[in-house]
This record gives structure tokens, C-alpha cells and sequence, in this order.
């Protein structure tokens, strides 16, 4: 299962939108894992390798890299890594495609939140 998934531009860690699946059955608490991601964007650069996994405990951060845009999302371990990858792929060409010639000029953070209520 896919319990948070972030949108951000790489050149400076900008949130662009957001989506959190809340996990009231294992009560989980997802917060600590939110400020995790936005702290891994930030870290992002050109030079970072395009696609990822990093172990969070016993969940998974995957991100997806292209066009200046990452997105990322976090998993449980058992979650497969091909289809995390795939849901990366598809949700950054969506996003590109309404989204990519705006994306160097924004300068509030969830701009697109609006992309994150209705496609993440």
C-alpha cells in the first residue's frame, strides 16, 4: 500500500502537491515520515541517481527523478518495488503533462495541490 506520495522540483526541494493516505487501521502516524520526505527533496539534486529506494524501518521511500521533477512515495517494505517504480513513472508523465512548463516559475509551495486531491 501507498500511504504518502510528494511532488517536488529538484533544483530546490519545492513542494509542488501532496497526497496522504491515512492509515487508521495499524494507527500509524505518518507525520514523522512527511518531514522525512520533505527533508529527502530537499537534499535532491541533478546529480542524484533518477530512481531509488531507501529504507525507512519497515516502510519504503521510492522516488523517481526526471525533468527537474521528483516524485516520491512511501510504501510499505513488502510493497513491490516494480510496481512502487511504475506508480512513480506514471504519476511524473501525468504531472509533466499538465504541469511541466510551469513548474520552473512557481514560487509557492503545493502549488498543484489540486493535482495531488484528484490523481494521487
Amino acid at each position: 500500500m501507498i500511504f504518502l506520495t510528494m511532488i517536488a522540483r529538484v533544483a530546490d526541494g519545492l513542494p509542488l502537491a501532496a497526497s496522504i493516505q491515512e492509515d487508521e487501521q495499524s494507527g500509524r502516524d505518518l507525520q514523522q515520515y512527511q518531514s522525512q520526505a520533505k527533508r529527502l527533496l530537499r537534499k535532491l539534486n541533478a546529480q542524484s541517481p533518477d530512481r531509488c529506494m531507501l529504507e525507512a524501518g519497515n516502510m519504503n521511500f521510492y522516488y523517481f527523478i526526471a525533468q527537474d521533477v521528483c516524485c516520491l512515495c512511501l510504501c510499505e517494505a513488502s510493497f513491490p518495488k516494480k510496481m512502487a517504480f511504475g506508480y512513480l513513472e506514471d504519476l511524473h508523465n501525468e504531472f509533466y503533462e499538465q504541469y511541466g512548463r510551469r513548474v520552473p516559475t512557481v514560487t509557492r509551495p503545493y502549488s498543484f495541490i489540486e493535482f495531488g486531491r484528484s490523481n494521487m
